[in-house]
Parts: structure tokens; C-alpha cells; sequence
């Protein structure tokens, strides 16, 4: 038998039982749709990862305070307050510090409630200085951003970035508007452009304020200098070595530390955090390939299922054709072949699907979808390969079949 035969043999053996081929072929589906989306949706973050680091042309320091004691426990790194406004402008020195282009401190708090008449809505306040815009590489799409003056002044004026605005404001412009914080009216004097998500952060979710207006009006405390995180810009991507080198030696001096053991101060660069966004996007993205290959063993089982009831089903045809002359490697080919173009038929409606999902997934979610063509090609392999792997056994069984028994069967 031709293999031309085998393949229109097979292709009407399907299209008799339509509807038991498509419940079988529909775990395959789901598999497939799984692995396209799921791989799309692990790449497609940390390209957009990798595109928000990258606008920074990756010469960022993130400098973030040691840790703090409370009750014998020693917390993570970021817990202490010791880095202060006076570190900030120590590392602005260019005589000190003459690869550092930037230096933005920041001071921040979460949860914070922004109200616009009967509006409201809760987002993290940062406070910070004028040069947070270069420094973090945003834009403004209206209005300006804090100046020297508000700062100096602790002035009540606020930046908004696009989501908080769009929440308060919704299409109208809120330039020249006001929220309350606390119960204070803070001017809106400008929207910031679009940036997405960090590695822990939704970019677009947030107000800036000027840092001695967080300090005294929002944050509080006793300590009016503290802040959280002081993001230092090297003055090009070739210079981050040295700039890194210099912000580590000002605040050694600084906080007497005499070795990186006891420092109580972290330096991290850009690209340490693009890593680590990818290594933990990575292996969530490897976590859901394992759940969905679980689909696929079961969508296995269903064809090996499908095609034992398909050999019982046509045990006197395998028997009439066995007596006219079809070796078993003949009729083990036949049903090769069905269990094979059920897994092909299952591999490419799940691509379509898990297609069609990156394509309107976007629309729902925060998080782009970015489609493989290695990984669609490697699925469809994968959905054949599992139509012949579970389909072995039944077709083995067929070609087993003695032509007597066969025919003699009811």
C-alpha cells in the first residue's frame, strides 16, 4: 500500500467519527494553546524588561540602605534607614564623583489615597528632586515636572503618571487641577508618559512629589533625611564601572565602613536586575510549561484510548486485510498514521488558538505576548510526536491480530 493510500485511509477513518476525533484531539489542543501562550507570555516579559532597562542605555545604580535589627531579627537589605539626603548630594559632587552624571534620592509610600472630588484612588507617592526625570529616563506628555523651587518651598504640587491620571481624571488633562493627600490640596503640574512595569513596579501607577514635601508632609517621622533609594546615572554605559567604583568609595567614607562585609549599603546595576526579572520570569515560564505538558500526556492517554476502541472497532477489516495479502508492518503503519494525523490536527488547532490568545490577550492584561516561531514549530512536532508515541501500542495490538480471529469476530 501506497503511502497516499494510508494517508486517505486514515484522513476517512477521522472524518467517519468526527466528533469522537475532535474530543480526543481537543486535550492535544489545550496543551498546545498552553505552551504558545504560556512561552509567549514568559518572553514577552522580559523583552519588556529588557526594552525598559535598555531606554536607560543601562547606566542606572539603584543604592538601596542595609538592613535593620528589630527584636533580635535581622531583616533584608532595604529595611534600615541609612542612607539620607546628605548622600545624595555627596555623590552629586563632581569634583568627588566625576563619572556620575545624575543623582535622584527617593523617598516613597504606598497605599497612599489620592482624592479628586467624589474620586478617589490609592497609588504609591514618591517623593524625590528635580532631577528624577533624566535620572530614570521619563517623560512628560503635559505640563512640567518639580522644580528647585518647589523643593526648596516643600511646595504642594504633584506629577502624575499616566495610570493615576487616567483613574482621577479620567480623558480630561489634570494640569492646573488638584487631588487631596491627608486632607492637603496638591497641584497637578504634570502627566509623565506611559513607561509600563519594573521588576517590581508599575511605573504608571504613581505621583511624584518633591522630596521635602514627602518628608514633612506625607512620610514623616523623626528622621527628616532618610531616604529609601538613591538611583545614581553613570555619565555613559562604558563609565558604569567607574561611576559604580565611586558611589561605593563616597559612602564607604561616608558611613565609616572599613569593609563591603559591614557596609550597610547595597549597589545594584541595571543589568543585575534584568537578570534576576529573568531568571524568576524564566522559571515560572518553565513551571507552567511542566503544567501544560501534563495536558499533553492526558491528551495522549485520549488518543491511545481513541485508537484501541478504533482496533476493536475494526477487528474483521483488519482481519479481510490480512487475508488478502497486508503484512503487519501494513496495517501498524495504518493506524500510525490515524493516531499521528490526530495529534497533527490537535497541534495545529492548539497554534491557532494559542495564537489567537496572543493576539487579544494583550488587550486584558498588562503584559505583552511575544510569539516563538521555534516554539510553534517545536509544539506541532510535539503534538505528532505524541500521536505516534501513545498510538504505538494500539497499533502494535492490530498488527498482532491473528486474520482467522479477526474474521471470526462479531
Amino acid at each position: 500500500m501506497k503511502w497516499g493510500d494510508v494517508l486517505r485511509n486514515g484522513w476517512d477513518a477521522i472524518r467517519n467519527h468526527k466528533l469522537r476525533s475532535a474530543l480526543t484531539s481537543l486535550g492535544i489542543l489545550i496543551g498546545i494553546a498552553a505552551v504558545v501562550l504560556t512561552v509567549g507570555l514568559g518572553q514577552g516579559a522580559q523583552k519588556q524588561v529588557a526594552d525598559r532597562h535598555r531606554e536607560d542605555d543601562g547606566n542606572l545604580l539603584i543604592v538601596s540602605p542595609g538592613s535593620s535589627t528589630s527584636g533580635g531579627l535581622r531583616g533584608g537589605f532595604g529595611s534600615a534607614s541609612t542612607l539620607t539626603t546628605a548622600d545624595a548630594d555627596a555623590l552629586s559632587a563632581k569634583a568627588a564623583a566625576p563619572d556620575v552624571a545624575g543623582v535622584a534620592p527617593v523617598l516613597q509610600s504606598s497605599n497612599q489615597s489620592l482624592v479628586n472630588g467624589s474620586t478617589n484612588w490609592t497609588t504609591t507617592v514618591v517623593g524625590t528632586t528635580p532631577s528624577w526625570l533624566s535620572v530614570r529616563g521619563r517623560h512628560l506628555s503635559s505640563g512640567r515636572f518639580i522644580t528647585a523651587a518647589d523643593e526648596k518651598n516643600a511646595a504642594a504640587v504633584a506629577v502624575l503618571a499616566s495610570d493615576t491620571a487616567q483613574e482621577l481624571f479620567g480623558p480630561l488633562n489634570p494640569v492646573g487641577q488638584s487631588v487631596t493627600i491627608n486632607s492637603v490640596p496638591y497641584e497637578i503640574v504634570g502627566v509623565l508618559t506611559s513607561a509600563g512595569s519594573d521588576s517590581t513596579t508599575n511605573l504608571d501607577d504613581q505621583a511624584i512629589v518633591p522630596l521635602s514635601t514627602a518628608s514633612q508632609r506625607i512620610v514623616g517621622g523623626t528622621s527628616r533625611t532618610s531616604v529609601q533609594t538613591i538611583y545614581v546615572k553613570a555619565s555613559a554605559p562604558g563609565r558604569l564601572g567607574a561611576a559604580y567604583q565611586e558611589t561605593n568609595a563616597i559612602l564607604q567614607y561616608r558611613h565609616g565602613v572599613t569593609s563591603a562585609a559591614s557596609a550597610d549599603f547595597s549597589i545594584t546595576t541595571q543589568q543585575s536586575v534584568i537578570n534576576t526579572t529573568s531568571s524568576v520570569n524564566s522559571t515560572l515560564t518553565n513551571l507552567l510549561i511542566g503544567v501544560a505538558a501534563l495536558s499533553l500526556i492526558v491528551g495522549g492517554i485520549g488518543v491511545m484510548n481513541i485508537m484501541l476502541v478504533s482496533v476493536k472497532e475494526r477487528t474483521r477489516e483488519i482481519g479481510l486485510r490480512k487475508a488478502l495479502g497486508g503484512t503487519p508492518a501494513v496495517i501498524r503503519r495504518q493506524f500510525l498514521c490515524e493516531a499521528s494525523m490526530l495529534g497533527l490536527t490537535g497541534g495545529l488547532l492548539g497554534v491557532a488558538t494559542g495564537v489567537g490568545g496572543a493576539l487579544v490577550l494583550p488587550h486584558f492584561v498588562d503584559n505583552p505576548v511575544t510569539l516563538s516561531v521555534p516554539w510553534i514549530l517545536i509544539a506541532i512536532a510535539v503534538a505528532i510526536a505524541i500521536g505516534i508515541g501513545f498510538g504505538v501500542y494500539p497499533a502494535a495490538r492490530a498488527a498482532r491480530l491473528s486474520p482467522i480471529d479477526a474474521l471470526r469476530s462479531e
